[in-house]
């Protein structure tokens, strides 16, 4: 069964730090680019950050960078969220992503795209 699981949610003050994981089970990550959205109460889905296959090409949101780390282990299936500094504006559900383009000569190119369940971060003043 492929599914991604997350863990690492919770509630903190502000200025502290939570880490996030994402395993994933039923594929191998090595081809895909892991990513973390965010979705804040009453507003829209937003990429936080991502990290492309094998480490290469970070990205992050502006409202993020520098406090927010995005890595992978893909000898466990895993990507990680390490999350510094945390603001009440952070406050939302993560949800992790995991997304690759396959060709193959009969149906050409088509996208692999799995999400987790999320997990709730709440933040604090």
């Amino acid at each position: 069964q492929v599914q991604l699981v997350e863990s690492g949610g919770g509630s903190v003050q502000q200025g502290g730090s939570l880490r996030l994981s994402c395993t994933a089970s039923g594929f191998d990550t090595t081809r895909y680019t892991m990513s973390y959205y965010r979705q804040p109460p009453g507003k829209e889905r937003e990429l936080v950050a991502a990290i492309g296959a094998a480490g290469q090409d970070e990205n992050y949101a502006d409202s993020v960078r520098g406090r927010f780390s995005i890595s992978r282990d893909d000898g466990a299936f895993t990507a990680y969220l390490q999350m510094y500094n945390l603001k009440p504006e952070d406050t939302a559900v993560y949800f992790c992503n995991a997304a690759a383009r396959f060709y193959t000569p009969r149906s050409g190119w088509s996208t692999r795209d799995y999400w987790g369940q999320g997990t709730q971060v709440t933040v604090s003043s």
